[in-house]
């Protein structure tokens, strides 16, 4: 069995500075990259190359620090992609129904996680790694406001699949804070933030809205979350899926900006960079079906990703 382990590089149970966040005319948008279809699961490895799943064409598309993709693996529908601190990749495919598991080189090793208490899973959609050496994953498939299926999941340190939350209306990007005591959840088709207090690793209490988000105007298209990460302060950062834009979370729920998502069909967001303080997005550049999926980075100055070191 394989053990998922990792460090977040913070301090637990010490309360962090609050940093005053650039304004949203402030910031500077960039197009890093762009690939064949709609893009998702934005990760960065250890030397600082970045990872995307391009999902319409079953591949997964490494990318340098000069900006060039090449494919690096190919799945079948990757979707949420994390790596472990042995340099390993864990990466959420609807079409395998699973979480699989790659090695350095993109070769498929095992399957993760591909049923739970004798039922296959449907689409795992995106995974959160927990510190204390499981992950958690959302898996939508088949699910929506008339037919709320959805399910959270839950491997633990010996490989062992656990149901945690089910009932949800497409249960889509997750995180994990780094105290391990909170898990949030975007439940796309109502627009908002679900949080689960974790009473112990792949248990948890009963979901609550820790935030209702805007919803489209203008020309946007669609308003559902989708990926998510958090910044040192434990802001949360939310890819709005059809707003052109990334949600800026307080710890208590409060929207605080609005930034220019680059990608009209925003779907994932992590930080990267030297200084951890650039915001990288994934998406579409217009409809999902249609059109080239885009990588941006939005440089925010003065703000710190949390970072994942090997142990």
């Amino acid at each position: 069995m394989m053990k998922f382990s990792l460090l977040i590089l913070t301090t637990l149970g010490v309360a962090l500075l609050t940093t005053d966040l650039p304004t949203e005319n402030s910031v500077k948008l960039t197009k890093v990259a762009e690939v064949p279809g709609y893009s998702e699961g934005i990760v960065f490895d250890h030397s600082g190359n970045a990872y995307i799943s391009d999902i319409p064409n079953g591949t997964i598309y490494r990318i340098t620090s000069d900006g060039q993709a090449n494919a690096w693996a190919t799945t079948g529908a990757p979707n949420g992609h994390k790596i472990l601190a042995d340099g390993t990749h864990l990466v959420c495919d609807g079409s395998q129904h699973a979480v699989l598991h790659l090695d350095k080189n993109g070769k498929l090793l095992d399957k993760a996680s591909s049923e739970c208490e004798g039922k296959p899973l449907r689409a795992p959609n995106d995974l959160t790694l927990d510190p204390r050496g499981g992950f958690y994953f959302t898996d939508p498939g088949g699910s929506d406001e008339k037919n709320p299926i959805g399910t959270i999941h839950y491997v633990d340190a010996a490989g062992k699949t656990h149901l945690v939350a089910e009932g949800l209306a497409f249960p889509n990007g997750i995180v994990l804070r780094p105290d391990g005591k909170t898990l949030l959840v975007g439940e796309s088709k109502f627009n908002h933030i679900l949080v689960y207090a974790v009473l112990a690793p792949g248990k948890l209490g009963g979901k609550n809205v820790f935030a209702q988000l805007p919803t489209k105007t203008g020309d946007q298209i669609d308003n559902q979350p989708d990926g998510m990460c958090l910044d040192r302060d434990g802001n949360l950062y939310v890819a709005h899926y059809g707003m052109h834009q990334v949600q800026v979370l307080s710890s208590e729920g409060k929207v605080l900006r609005r930034y220019p998502g680059g990608n009209l069909t925003t779907s994932n967001v992590a930080f990267g960079g030297p200084n951890l303080d650039q915001l990288y997005i994934t998406g579409a550049l217009g409809e999902e079906k249609t059109t080239p999926g885009g990588l941006f980075r939005l440089d925010l100055k003065g703000v710190k990703g949390l970072k994942i070191l090997p142990k």
